[in-house]
Order: C-alpha cells, then structure tokens, then sequence
C-alpha cells in the first residue's frame, strides 16, 4: 500500500516542524540557564595583601561565557593579570577589567558597559585564582 505524497510530505513538515520546536526549547533553555548562572555569581571579600606572592590561575564557566586567567601577586599586590583563555559572545572588550582590578586592587570593580556577563565572569575567575592561593 502506498501513501499519498501529500500525507508522506505532510508528516514529514509535522516531524521537522515539532524537531524545531523541541531545540529552540532547549536553546532557549540553556540561555535562561546561564542568565541565572551570572545574575547569581557572588563574590568574596578578598584582602589582597593576605595573599602570597605567586602566580594564581582561576576560570569560572557560565556556558556561553568562559574565562581562564592568570594573576601575579606581588608583595600583596596584583601586578598582573593575563587572560589565558575567554570564550564570550561579544564581550571582548571585557578585557579591559583586568586594568581596572590591578589599578584598583580588588574584585569588585564597575563593569564594562556593553559587555557586563564578559566582566563578571572575568572577575570571578581572578577571584577564584586569587582563592587559590590563600
């Protein structure tokens, strides 16, 4: 027995159409997901100058924002922070945070306009360095 093409085509458009709709699903889920993961990122109190001299390495991974970074702490101070690694959408400019943390010795700088997911996650992986080293 063979079925009318229309009813095969037709099945066919319900099957891709109801595939679409099941991704878009679990996209969008994972956006509402790493939304939640950054709105809820937290960061410590660090007292800088309780750190050993060294170098610390930090990321912190929110899915669709990534970084991996390098700090140098001298003499209890951060003389340096070198971004090894930063998957993001468009918040390449983020990187510029790194200035802002040395040049204000601490975590909690403002945020780079345009690019604020980027500057967290930025900022959670020196702290998580910096964690790393007390």
């Amino acid at each position: 027995m063979k079925l009318p093409f229309k009813k095969v085509l037709g099945a066919t458009a319900l099957l891709l159409f109801a595939g679409i709709l099941i991704l878009t699903a679990v996209y969008l889920k994972s956006v509402a997901d790493y939304q939640n993961a950054v709105r809820e990122t937290a960061f410590s109190d660090i007292d800088i100058s309780d750190i050993p001299d060294g170098i610390y390495v930090g990321e912190y991974d929110v899915n669709f924002v990534y970084a991996r970074v390098q700090v140098t702490v001298q003499n209890g101070v951060i003389t340096g922070i070198d971004i090894l690694e930063h998957k993001n959408g468009r918040g390449e400019p983020a990187e510029i945070i790194t200035e802002r943390i040395i040049a204000e010795q601490k975590i909690e700088v403002d945020t780079v306009s345009g690019a604020t997911n980027s500057s967290i996650v930025i900022k959670k992986a020196v702290e998580n360095a910096l964690l790393g080293g007390k």
